[in-house]
């Protein structure tokens, strides 16, 4: 495997960022995975919902073009596209319109989630929180404290 060169163009972008962005692509491409297979469950002779078919083609497209957009800001920032497997589905046989609506509602609050730890990861590097997690012991004067005082 050979290791990509550095971009001649990054400027300012944090390898977590890069590295968020990439993981954000994975999960765009694994929903964009997951509507493709209810498009093409309900889209069956035997099932045969075709506006459910529609519409959750219509979502797959709608998903794969957001890790599109991705890709292209990675490029722009000079960071590296990196591609992760695509998880299989944990269904192959949707059961129902309901079902369907149910496992994509809770793929909604999963990626609502990890957007949410990103946000706040970012507002921290803004805020200036240390990198290693860790509050340096700094006294309002800017001297080392040292240790806190034993509580009686």
């Amino acid at each position: 495997m050979t290791t990509a060169s550095p971009s001649q163009v990054r400027q300012n972008y944090h390898q977590d960022s890069e590295a968020a962005i990439n993981h954000q692509i994975n999960l765009e491409l694994y929903a964009s995975y997951v509507y493709l297979s209810m498009s093409y469950y309900f889209d069956r002779d035997d099932v045969a919902l075709k506006n459910f078919a529609k519409y959750f083609l219509h979502q797959s497209h709608e998903e794969r073009e957001h890790a599109e957009k991705l890709m292209k800001l990675q490029n722009q920032r000079g960071g590296r596209i990196f591609l992760q497997d695509i998880k299989k589905t944990d269904h192959d046989d949707w059961e129902s319109g309901l079902n369907a609506m149910e496992c994509i509602q809770y793929l909604n609050e999963q990626v609502k989630s990890i957007k949410e730890l990103g946000d706040h990861v970012t507002n921290l590097r803004k805020m200036g929180a240390p990198q290693s997690g860790r509050l340096p012991l700094w006294g309002p004067s800017g001297k080392n404290a040292g240790p806190p005082a034993p509580v009686d």
